[in-house]
Order: C-alpha cells, then sequence, then structure tokens
C-alpha cells in the first residue's frame, strides 16, 4: 500500500509504503499525485519511505513503476529513498548514474534529513 505523506516542504511529492506495493497503488496513488505535481510546473521531488511496514513490491508494480519512470524520464529534479531495507538502498543506489536526477538514499533515522535535502 502506498499513503500519501504529508508535512513535506514545500513542492515536494512523498509516498510511505506499507505492507505490499501493488499495481493499484502506482495507478490509484502516486501516479495520479506526480502528474498532478508535474501539472503545477516545474519538477518533481519525490520522497519514497520504505520503513519497518514495508514488506515487498508486487511484479506488477515494478513492472508500472519501470513504465512511469521511463514516461517521465526527465521529470524529477530530486529522489530521496528512505529505507533500512539494503536490498531496496543497493537497487537505488545501482540504477543512480542512469537517471537525471539527484538521488540519495537515506535512513529511516534520517527522515528528517531527507525532508531537508529535498527542500533545498
Amino acid at each position: 500500500m502506498l499513503k500519501p505523506m504529508t508535512d513535506l516542504p514545500a513542492g515536494v511529492v512523498g509516498f510511505a509504503a506499507e505492507g505490499t506495493v501493488t499495481d493499484d497503488d502506482y495507478k490509484t496513488v502516486l501516479i495520479p499525485a506526480v502528474e498532478d505535481a508535474l501539472a503545477s510546473g516545474g519538477k518533481v521531488r519525490l520522497l519514497y519511505y520504505l520503513g519497518p511496514g514495508f514488506v515487498k513490491y508486487a511484479p506488477s508494480a515494478m513492472w508500472d513503476d519501470t513504465l512511469f519512470g521511463a514516461r517521465h524520464y526527465f521529470d524529477f529534479e530530486k529522489i530521496a529513498c528512505v529505507t533500512d531495507h539494503e536490498v531496496y538502498a543497493a537497487m537505488v543506489r545501482s540504477f543512480n548514474f542512469l537517471i537525471p536526477a539527484a538521488i540519495k538514499v537515506f535512513p529511516v533515522a534520517e527522515l528528517d534529513a531527507a525532508k531537508a535535502w529535498l527542500g533545498e
């Protein structure tokens, strides 16, 4: 499940992942929110929080993420992934050089630092 996050700096869109993230989460939560932010003008600054309640991605959600990322390849200014899940953190770091946005991975304990970085 993806839940929109509040208490974020102006211009930042954020989501907290809990349990299993599904195809429906992308289509009904993430994609509409990011496209609304893009319609406001400028590039998106994204906070993605994979906290202790996060379990996994459904394969269809990973596919949606790939397609969405390809369609909006140049539309992100900054992306902060906040997680203590080393596998996902390593995946984000390994794709960093392929994405034309500033990307940082933060541990869960540094959620506030991730918010501050996105707000700069």
